[in-house]
């Protein structure tokens, strides 16, 4: 799953998950058999109503609105999502990842018409493929990506540290901690060094002093390293 990331009004870095191909098709076949639904049952209704034929033909226009405006009233009313895409757990978003104003759902479902009806889907297939972060013609014109909400979790995700057989804990005081904030504080830790963010570094070896009401010797980085370390240590030895 292709990732991008993100920049919040705080400079910090979030990574999104991009919707996959199988995903938003998935998501679209749902949505046309959600407007065949209304659809049908709408000129079942009509039928029963037995008008003429100037006033079924204005009713007609009238009620299919809804389905015509489908994808723009839903994603504008829904967050992002419309019936397809809340079972797929997808969400329509800008690329700064904010959530995207009328504008911008109005310019994506109008170059739906180009990108999916006129080549039933196949350019927008394309470009997503070619393109790599989830955007259609009609999100690179709105400025708008489809991510994916589902979370992916791997072994290097948990708070989960090798320990060597003979490594020996240093601070006894972990136990205050809990798995979540364990989890949290190993989280913000990789992504720390992994941008090289000394600052984030530096927060949590505060924080971590002052709960554990501790002084460590060790530089921020190490300590912090340290925490998460022994915190393994003694849940997995306990």
């Amino acid at each position: 799953m292709d990732e991008f990331q993100i920049e919040t009004a705080q400079n910090v870095g979030i990574n999104q998950n991009v919707a996959n191909i199988g995903d938003r098709m998935l998501g679209y076949l749902i949505d046309s058999a959600v407007i065949l639904f209304y659809t049908i049952c709408a000129i079942l209704l009509m039928v029963a109503l037995d008008l003429d034929f100037g006033d079924l033909w204005a009713l007609y226009l009238l009620v299919s609105l809804p389905a015509f405006l489908y994808y723009v009233l839903l994603e504008t009313f829904l967050n992002g999502k419309t019936v397809g895409k809340y079972v797929m757990r997808t969400r329509v978003v800008k690329l700064d990842g904010s959530k995207p104003g009328f504008a911008n759902y109005f310019i994506r479902w109008l170059l739906r018409i180009l990108d999916v009806v006129l080549t039933s889907g196949g350019g927008a297939v394309l470009v997503i493929l070619l393109r790599g972060n989830g955007q259609r013609i009609g999100d690179i014109a709105a400025g708008t990506t489809v991510i994916s909400e589902r979370e992916t979790v791997t072994i290097n995700d948990t708070i989960v540290r090798d320990i060597p057989i003979d490594y020996v804990p240093t601070y006894s005081q972990v136990t205050v901690l809990k798995d979540s904030d364990i989890q949290t504080i190993k989280n913000l830790y990789d992504e720390a060094i992994f941008k090289g963010n000394h600052n984030i570094i530096l927060t949590l070896h505060n924080r971590l002093v002052k709960v554990m009401a501790v002084e460590p010797k060790e530089k921020p980085i190490d300590f912090v390293a340290k925490v998460i370390k022994d915190y393994n240590y003694y849940t997995q030895n306990m």
